[in-house]
């Protein structure tokens, strides 16, 4: 029967996104049939320096985007 495991994160964060992911399939054993993800770009705020992710530009706040992974397998 597939089931469905489901990550999220922000993009400044990917390489602890991946580990996560990595180290589940690892514990997991789970037999991969799908995997597919989204990056969501997040909207410009002009006082951002409080939110995570945020990086000063040009005077501009940008948040970093959100990233979503689904991943379908099989036990």
């Amino acid at each position: 029967m597939h089931q469905i495991k489901l990550f999220r994160g922000y993009e400044n964060e990917l390489a602890a996104i991946e580990k996560e992911v990595n180290d589940w399939l690892a514990s997991s054993k789970a037999k991969v049939v799908q995997m597919f993800g989204n990056v969501a770009p997040q909207s410009a705020k002009s006082d951002a320096g409080h939110i995570m992710g945020a990086e000063r530009a040009g005077g501009r706040g940008f948040i970093a985007s959100d990233v979503f992974l689904a991943v379908l397998y099989e036990k």
